[in-house]
């Protein structure tokens, strides 16, 4: 039987969570999903969900609209397609995790940690993840994770930086191990941050205990005197270089949504233009491939035909909307319209998420601040500044009238800071 999660808890598949619009399910791949299976995780979702299917910030596959009757199917149905779900402790690998300018297999190390976590049996926080980022191009240095492990160039074999809580800039750095002794290194870090209860995560224990600690935990392993160096942001949209001169094609989920039907159009072209494989990733961005140079455009073309974000620099892309009126039933007004003529009409630039559209002051669709907040009120539509959800609005408007509104309050501000 499937259960079902309080508000606050991680959904699975096994377990999902209520939302406004239904039970929410949320599927973390551990492998690359084949387009055949994605295809029909999508008639799956329009069977048993309400068809709206997203990617969240940190790569997982949701499908909203699950009911108690039949998210127990939808399971079953999912179970049968052969995806490799990452169960237990998330550890998340980089997307492409063997390309070209990987340093190490991060694939490959992900699944001895996943394996070794699990043969330990600790008690961890349901939120606790582990990062393993093999050095290349399309990092996870964006994402927070209470442990991360980064591939280090070196004369000799690469070894893993490891640091705790945070992200890969905010992260506290512990020292490097060697690449045979990371998963002893990781294990006894997690056994440290377990014994202080099953809710314990590692900031937090590493405000009580200090970082000389964590150290002390893993010292036999430590190469110390090594730093990760910095590196520029990763665009996950775009054409992306594979082994033997094939590509990968990144598109944006735009407002981090799309409808079932949708993407298994996407996942039938793909597969008709030699495409095998499809990977969620973080920042709202599904991976396509392998492809021919020469292929990639059509791909590119049709993903844009049906709606999808196919250019970095799509104001799309810098905007998150909840479901909204009437799809939940919390909300106060039509979150994602609104988000769709916003990003038209708003001149959103920049990386990170400049806007969010929450249909009432939960801010499921994100709890952290932005510097735009549209959010539903017995007021109509109000605006927050810097800030979350559920903030006080500093000013409110008809729909109509939100983007006028929006450009007025920017243009105050910009006039004081001058």
């Amino acid at each position: 039987m499937t259960a079902s999660l309080a508000r606050g808890a991680c959904p699975s598949l096994l377990a999902p969570m209520p939302t406004g619009d239904g039970l929410l399910a949320r599927i973390l791949p551990a492998r690359p999903v084949k387009l055949k299976a994605l295809a029909s995780l999508c008639a799956a979702a329009l069977t048993h969900g309400n068809g709206t299917m997203e990617i969240s910030a940190r790569g997982s596959i949701q499908v909203r609209g699950l009911t108690p009757a039949s998210a127990p199917p939808f399971a079953t149905a999912v179970s049968a397609l052969g995806i490799e779900i990452s169960d237990g402790v998330p550890v998340i690998a980089d997307p492409l995790g063997d390309e070209p300018s990987a340093l190490i297999d991060a694939d490959a190390l992900a699944r001895e940690l996943r394996q070794a976590i699990a043969a330990a049996r600790l008690a961890l926080a349901p939120k606790f993840s582990v990062i393993v980022d093999g050095g290349g191009r399309l990092h996870l240095d964006i994402l927070n994770s209470d442990i991360r492990v980064r591939a280090l160039a070196t004369s000799d074999s690469p070894l893993l930086h490891v640091a705790l809580a945070g992200d890969g800039a905010t992260a506290s750095p512990l020292g490097a191990v060697a690449r045979d002794e990371v998963c002893d290194a990781v294990l006894r870090l997690l056994a440290l941050i377990a014994a202080h209860g099953p809710e314990a995560r590692a900031a937090g224990v590493l405000r009580r205990l200090g970082i000389a600690a964590f150290q002390d935990a893993i010292g036999s392993h430590i190469v110390s005197g090594l730093h990760p160096p910095a590196r520029l942001p990763a665009e996950m949209v775009g054409t992306h270089g594979l082994k033997d001169d094939l590509y990968a094609l990144g598109i944006g989920f735009a407002l981090g949504h799309t409808e079932a039907g949708t993407l298994r159009a996407l996942a039938d072209i793909a597969r008709a233009q030699g495409g095998s494989w499809a990977l969620p990733a973080p920042d709202r961005t599904l991976l396509l491939g392998p492809f021919k140079r020469t292929t990639v455009k059509t791909i590119r073309d049709e993903a844009r035909r049906l709606g999808f974000a196919v250019d970095a620099t799509d104001p799309r892309r810098r905007v998150v909307a909840c479901p909204g009126a009437p799809a939940c039933a919390s909300g106060l007004i039509a979150s994602r319209e609104i988000a769709a003529d916003l990003a038209r009409d708003l001149p959103l630039s920049g990386d990170g998420i400049a806007l969010h559209v929450s249909g009432c002051a939960k801010g499921c669709a994100h709890p952290t601040p932005t510097p735009l907040t549209v959010v539903g009120t017995a007021r109509g539509a109000g605006i927050v500044c810097c800030g979350t959800a559920n903030a006080t609005p500093s000013a409110y408007a008809d729909a109509a009238d939100l983007a006028e509104e929006i450009d007025r309050i920017i243009e105050s501000r910009e006039t004081v800071d001058a």
